[in-house]
């Protein structure tokens, strides 16, 4: 995923930096060309060979090291540099780098980056409480930097409270969220919809479908990655949400409606994975519930249409992409679907292929518009997303 990028990791003077060996490694797995630079206080947590083994790379400690090329080393690794994480971030480097100090190897480096930086802070709770180091991180932030908020919790030094470095894995998050995809859709608002709706008939039963949201949320993940605002409206479902995306849960198809009411006039996009049902008991009773022909029957009364809503109460430059699921002439009934719902696009499924449908990570998309049809092959459902976006961001050009 950050194959062709190459991250700056700096690693400062605290108990944390431990965790920064962790980080080194997970990024590694994903690809990414990882440069430690060490303050001359983190190497007595943590080895500079450590990362070494771990990254292939020399790591970087004393400015005037004379062991590299004929190149001043600390601007052409700054002009290589796709992203800059210090991780942990001690009280002292936070204030070294906020008024621009440049006193070792780290602060150098950094200084002469002009990639997105992100600053991990991990410190005792009152020395991160402190006013000097409160207006230091805000004055980062003017400057463009993106403090990631300390976890709280026990540290090192015995107290109880705000502090903690955050676990690698947070941390490789907020790095993806950066460089990991092309930022084509920054500044853009995205809605999705996703999962399944449940409509209860008594306190213990429910009618439901066999969506997973599987696709919904890789749409979700996928937006936020390429730069977008997003919000998810998610039925009941199993998935971790994505990081950094809004998330609207609800249980019936009418919650739905009404999520989707409140939050579409303020989407730039709007994409509706969820499979709602297009019914819902009408006024359940268990008098209503009646046996015809050996099977259970139910009273039944449709829900609203929510894509049909999207579609007629757009506001101008909006666009509205549907799902269709269709056992029999999938893609007549598909374009009729667009047609009726005046929607931009249809994804239509294709659940009589295997490795698509509920359930699974791939996907067999047919994408239809009013002017063409495009079939897809089987993919993971993100390579999916990714295609679905592409092809959604053309519409508003």
């Amino acid at each position: 995923m950050l194959k062709g990028k190459t991250v700056l990791l700096g690693v400062t003077g605290g108990i944390a930096a431990y965790k920064a060996a962790a980080l080194a490694s997970a990024l590694v797995k994903l690809h990414a060309a990882v440069e430690v630079v060490m303050t001359e206080n983190a190497t007595k947590f943590i080895t500079p060979l450590t990362f070494e083994q771990l990254t292939g790379r020399r790591t970087m400690v004393d400015t005037f090291d004379r062991n590299f090329s004929h190149q001043v080393e600390h601007i052409s690794l700054a002009q290589r540099t796709d992203l800059v994480i210090v991780a942990p971030a001690t009280a002292n480097v936070c204030a070294k780098l906020a008024h621009g100090l440049a006193d070792d190897m780290l602060t150098t480096t950094v200084l002469a980056c002009k990639c997105p930086k992100l600053i991990a802070p991990a410190m005792n709770t009152n020395m991160y409480e402190n006013p000097v180091t409160q207006d230091n991180l805000a004055l980062l932030r003017r400057y463009g930097w993106e403090v990631i908020e300390p976890a709280s919790g026990r540290l090192a030094c015995g107290a109880v409270g705000k502090g903690k470095m955050p676990e690698p894995e947070t941390l490789v998050q907020h790095i993806l969220r950066h460089i990991a995809r092309e930022q084509d859709m920054k500044g853009l608002r995205v809605l999705v919809t996703a999962g399944p709706t449940q409509e209860a008939l008594d306190p213990v039963r429910y009618l439901t479908n066999h969506s997973t949201g599987k696709m919904g949320y890789a749409l979700a993940k996928i937006a936020m990655l390429r730069g977008a605002e997003v919000t998810l409206i998610s039925g009941p479902t199993a998935i971790q949400p994505p990081p950094f995306v809004e998330v609207v849960p609800v249980v019936s198809a009418r919650e739905m409606f009404q999520a989707v009411v409140s939050h579409s006039q303020e989407a730039d996009m709007i994409i509706k994975a969820a499979a709602v049902a297009d019914h819902t008991p009408s006024s359940y009773s268990p008098e209503k519930l009646k046996k015809k022909d050996g099977e259970l029957s139910l009273s039944l009364a449709r829900t609203q249409d929510i894509l049909g809503y999207l579609g007629s109460h757009r506001r101008p430059g909006q666009i509205v992409c549907g799902f269709s699921m269709e056992t029999e002439d999938m893609i007549e009934n598909s374009r009729q679907k667009l047609l009726h719902k005046q929607v931009d696009m249809i994804c239509a499924n294709n659940l009589k292929q295997e490795g698509a449908g509920f359930g699974v990570d791939t996907n067999v998309l047919t994408l239809i518009t009013k002017s063409d049809t495009v079939q897809l092959p089987l993919v993971t459902k993100e390579e999916a997303a990714d295609q679905i976006l592409d092809r959604l961001l053309k519409m508003r050009i």
